[in-house]
């Protein structure tokens, strides 16, 4: 097995004291995890920050084998995580693009509506410039794994926040019912986080 793709950094995992097991989405070939040694380096911590996008290359003996994971960094998005609302979103955003997706399965819908929606948050940190496309992702992974077509009320760069939350609300207990179950619930802490600090902003 042999890729080098663009991919979005989604988690990082430390393994051992030096190393780190990296999981990546690609356009081409979905979630993909990578092996990187010395990923928990100075040098390598800064290139594999969640939501940074990189050039990474994949290389294993076999299809089931862990791949071995070398990244280039393209674009960094760590001025994002000075500030408290922006770096909430990231973090939810990946962890549960991580958490959700099978892997090696190809999403071009959500590389591309995952790719908008950070780029979003960096041209306009406040939750006015990218809030509507948090729900419009959540809902299309909704809807890529066959979940919550469709029942997310119409949202807009017009809608009021009270809207906003609402369609927040029912997107949450989609993910919540059919995809962040069991030990994988977990992640839901990154995401009420998040909506608290939404709620706070617009008070």
């Amino acid at each position: 097995m042999h890729l080098r793709a663009q991919a979005l950094v989604l988690s990082v995992r430390q393994h051992g004291e030096h190393n780190a097991v990296v999981r990546c989405l690609t356009r081409e070939a979905g979630m993909i995890a990578g092996y990187v040694r010395g990923g928990r380096s100075r040098a390598l911590r800064p290139v594999l920050q969640p939501a940074n996008l990189v050039v990474g290359e994949w290389r294993a003996r076999t299809e089931d084998q862990l791949a071995g994971l070398t990244v280039e960094l393209i674009h960094s998005r760590a001025p994002l995580y000075s500030e408290p609302l922006a770096s909430a979103a990231l973090e939810w955003v990946t962890a549960l693009t991580a958490i959700a997706l099978p892997e090696s399965q190809p999403y071009p819908r959500l590389y591309g509506a995952l790719d908008g929606m950070i780029g979003a948050i960096e041209a306009a940190p406040a939750a006015r410039g990218w809030a509507v496309a948090l729900v419009r992702y959540e809902d299309l992974l909704l809807a890529e794994l066959g979940y919550g077509v469709g029942q997310s009320p119409a949202v807009s760069g017009e809608s009021g926040w009270p809207e906003i939350i609402a369609a927040l609300a029912l997107t949450g207990r989609e993910i919540e019912t059919h995809l962040l179950t069991d030990r994988r619930a977990e992640a839901l802490a990154a995401r009420a986080r998040l909506i608290e600090r939404l709620k706070r902003a617009v008070a």
